[in-house]
Order: C-alpha cells, then sequence, then structure tokens
C-alpha cells in the first residue's frame, strides 16, 4: 500500500487510515444532503397547516441557501485552522438543531430563522469531507473524492422516502424532530473518528513521497492571500459562479416548466430523478477521469454534456425529450460538483484548502441564490422560460471561456519540477 511509510522507519501500518476517512466522508455526505433536500416535502403541510403562501415558504428555502454559500468560506477556514472534528460538531449540532427547532414552529419568521441556523451547519458539509479527502489522497484523488461524492445522491434518493414516511404516518413534526435528532448525533459521532490529515497520525497521504519527512501541521501549497492575488484562481471562481447559476436555475424551474406544458406533477418530478441518476453516474466516472487526463481537460470535458443538454432543453417539448435533458444534464451537474475539490487541491495545493474552497463555494452561492429568482421575475413579466433558458446557454459558453483561458499556477509549476515547499 503506498504512502503509509513512518518517520522512524518502523513497519508501514497495515491498514490505511484513509480509508475510514473515505467511508465516513460518504456518509456525511448522504445525511447531510439527504435532509437537506428533504425541504419540498414539507411544502404541503405548513402551507395546509399555517395557510402561509408557497412563495412565503419558498422564501426560507432562497435564504438558506444563500446563507450556506456565504458560511462556506468561514467554514473552509475553520477546517484549515481547527481541523474537520471540531468544525463537524460545530455543524452537526447547528444543522440538527435547526431542524429540531422547526418541530415546534408556530410562525413564518421562526421557519426563517431556524432554518438559518439549520443553513449555518450544512455549510460544513462539503468543505469537511472534500477538504479532508484532498488531504488524504494525492493519488486517485479524483476517483475518492467521486466515490464520496456518490453519498449525496444515496442520501437524497433514501433520506425523503423516510421522511415522506415518517410525515404521512407520524405528522410533520415528528418527521422534523427525526430528521434533527438523526443529523446531530450521527454527525457528532461521525466527527470524533475525522482527522485532518495524515500526518497527524505519522502517515503520509495515498501517493505521496514515502521518502518525505512526515511532519505534522506542515502542507505544501498557496496560502490564502496568495491565492487571491492569482488570476487562476478568479478564473475558477467565476467559472464556478456561472455554472452554480445554471444549476439551481435548472433545479428550481425544469419541473414547473415541463407542468407549463401539460405534464403531470408526478411524471414531471421523474425528470429530476432522471438527472439525479445521471449525477450518480458521472461522479465516479469523472472522478477517474481526472486523475488519468488532470484538471483542465476533465472541465473542459464536462462542458459536453452540459452544453448540448442546455440547447436540448430549448426545444424539448415533450416528456420524453425531458427525461432525456435530465439525464444528459445530470452528468455535468454530477461531474461539476464532483471536481471542485480535487481542481482546488491540483491548482492551489492543500496548505489553505478548505479556505480557498469554501471562497468558490460561497460565489457559486450567491449565484445559486439569485438566479432561480431571475429566472421566475422574467417568467412572471414574459410568460415563458425561453430568455431564461437563452441565458443559461450564454452562461456556460461564457464558463467554457472562462476555463480555456485558465493559466498554470505557481504551485502546479513547482510541483511538476519536484521543488514544491511547504
Amino acid at each position: 500500500m503506498k504512502g503509509l511509510a513512518l518517520t522512524d522507519g518502523t513497519a508501514r501500518p497495515r491498514f490505511f487510515y484513509g480509508y475510514v476517512i473515505a467511508a465516513l466522508c460518504f456518509l456525511i455526505q448522504a445525511v447531510f444532503w439527504g435532509s437537506y433536500r428533504s425541504f419540498g416535502l414539507f411544502f404541503n403541510p405548513l402551507v395546509s397547516e399555517f395557510g402561509w403562501t408557497r412563495e412565503e415558504v419558498a422564501g426560507a428555502a432562497s435564504v438558506g441557501f444563500l446563507i450556506v454559500g456565504l458560511m462556506n468560506l468561514p467554514s473552509g477556514a475553520a477546517v484549515d485552522r481547527y481541523g474537520p472534528r471540531i468544525t463537524l460538531v460545530a455543524g452537526g449540532f447547528c444543522f440538527g438543531l435547526g431542524y429540531l427547532l422547526m418541530s415546534g414552529v408556530q410562525g413564518l419568521w421562526q421557519v426563517y430563522a431556524f432554518y438559518a441556523i439549520m443553513a449555518v451547519g450544512m455549510s460544513v458539509s462539503d468543505v469537511v469531507s472534500l477538504s479532508t479527502i484532498a488531504r488524504w489522497f494525492v493519488k486517485k484523488r479524483g476517483t475518492v473524492t467521486g466515490l464520496a461524492k456518490i453519498g449525496t445522491g444515496i442520501g437524497m434518493l433514501s433520506m425523503p422516502l423516510v421522511t415522506g414516511y415518517l410525515i404521512e404516518n407520524q405528522g410533520w413534526r415528528s418527521a422534523y424532530l427525526f430528521l434533527g435528532a438523526f443529523a446531530m448525533v450521527t454527525l457528532i459521532v461521525m466527527a470524533q473518528f475525522m482527522r485532518r490529515d495524515p500526518a497527524a497520525m505519522r502517515m503520509q497521504p495515498y501517493g505521496g513521497d514515502a521518502r518525505s519527512p512526515v511532519v505534522p501541521g506542515t502542507e505544501e501549497g498557496t496560502s490564502f492571500h496568495q491565492a487571491l492575488r492569482l488570476r487562476p484562481f478568479w478564473t475558477l471562481f467565476f467559472m464556478y459562479v456561472l455554472i452554480v447559476t445554471c444549476a439551481e436555475m435548472v433545479m428550481v424551474h425544469t419541473v414547473p416548466h415541463a407542468v407549463d406544458m401539460g405534464i403531470s406533477p408526478t411524471a414531471a418530478a421523474g425528470i429530476l430523478s432522471s438527472l439525479g441518476a445521471g449525477s450518480i453516474a458521472a461522479r465516479v466516472i469523472v472522478g477517474i477521469l481526472l486523475d488519468r487526463v488532470g484538471s483542465r481537460r476533465a472541465l473542459m470535458l464536462c462542458f459536453v454534456p452540459l452544453i448540448t443538454a442546455l440547447v436540448w432543453l430549448r426545444f424539448a417539448d415533450s416528456l420524453l425529450m425531458l427525461y432525456g435533458f435530465a439525464v444528459l444534464y445530470g452528468l455535468s451537474h454530477g461531474s461539476f460538483f464532483t471536481l471542485q475539490a480535487p481542481v482546488v487541491a491540483q491548482l492551489f495545493g492543500t496548505r489553505a484548502h478548505g479556505a480557498i474552497f469554501g471562497v468558490i463555494m460561497a460565489g457559486g452561492g450567491v449565484g445559486g441564490a439569485i438566479g432561480p429568482v431571475l429566472a421566475g421575475r422574467a417568467y412572471d413579466t414574459l410568460g415563458s422560460y425561453q430568455v431564461p433558458y437563452f441565458a443559461i446557454v450564454g452562461m456556460a459558453l461564457a464558463a467554457l471561456l472562462l476555463i480555456s483561458s485558465l493559466s498554470r499556477t505557481p504551485y502546479e509549476q513547482e510541483s511538476q519540477q519536484g521543488v514544491v515547499r511547504g
């Protein structure tokens, strides 16, 4: 097994703890995203019991998504400074607390306040798991990240089923209690087994140089402040702002668009299921692809299904065509979100990975919160989605131009010369 040498020359451990880290990150993704994407199941119960409008309830989700995005920066910095264990304990507590409080909600302002608490916790989900994987794996980093991100899809498939059963048989308040308690307990327990990097356990990362000394607290890469002064950072940042804006517009408005076409709500919901299936497949494929062809080529290849799908959507006029769009789009959706953390590690190293990754995710969060609102306003004004759909094709092309101009970073250049310094 590669990369397990100890500094004192003793025998290598037979078991690489990075495999435990990978499994934990899979489960962390499943718990966070499975619970988070169950929000829609509470729509009708809240509207029916309190008489609120859908816009009022949906506003809580929009505010929550914005908070998740903005909080990615401090959450990523916390992973760099305090490690994943402490950060996940804090995040898991806030995430579970938000849902527990929702079980006793009596007013609309409470919905917004409690979902804001939940969103603060949710902001640690990706930075904790994906930044930690980036530190534990040099070789196979993309593959392991892809496998961990499958947890997102598994959680989104399983948790809503459990939540729906509880709402139907025990009531929505009991469902919130279950989600809150389950998430808080499981995330805090899993946090106790997380380790920031292999050096803390006197190991090398998988694929690391066994001849290098294992010194806890020293890592290779660009500092956070140095990264902010580099053009490749901002190129990657704005590319992901555009990609996430497109993604959230598609996720929010595709089903309403299908219903406008006369497709039943049940059949239209299957579009999202098809998208999820394509996304799960893509997470493994693109991880392997990254390890073989590098970050730039992998990102460029992601635009093939993305632009094809978005152009297809402009002409889709039947349920079958929309299902085809969903599968194609799912391939790009899963790919882009799987590549984020490994690409940051390849371009900037792991020294400030959490903070750099957090800023990029924060930018995407702002775009993802604003995009669906603007698309909805365009529909209300113009009576169709034609303009928003033209816009997302344009944004995808702009993102492609950005990534095609991505230059090499100093860390990459030094890595290739074999003179990287921590």
